[in-house]
């Protein structure tokens, strides 16, 4: 994407969904990756590296505003910038 501009710090909780607290937008600025367990995931919506869990979509499913139902996984979060 764009590296002509310095890459922020990764912070510990972070989120896609502009309307979350935890949502920054000079991270996604730049590509980032999520490594699971070992596996690298491109699936993740919000992560949390202190607390050791991600969210991801469930199936089809749907919330009352329309919004895929997310599960919450425990493990060992890294991430970086790609």
């Amino acid at each position: 994407m764009n590296t002509s501009s310095p890459q922020p710090p990764l912070p510990d909780h972070l989120s896609v969904d502009p309307r979350s607290p935890h949502h920054v937008a000079a991270v996604f600025e730049h590509d980032i990756g999520i490594r699971f367990n070992g596996k690298e995931r491109s699936d993740v919506e919000e992560y949390c590296i202190s607390e050791g869990w991600i969210k991801v979509p469930s199936s089809k499913t749907k919330d009352r505003k329309g919004q895929p139902l997310k599960i919450k996984l425990t493990g060992q979060v890294e991430v970086f910038y790609l």
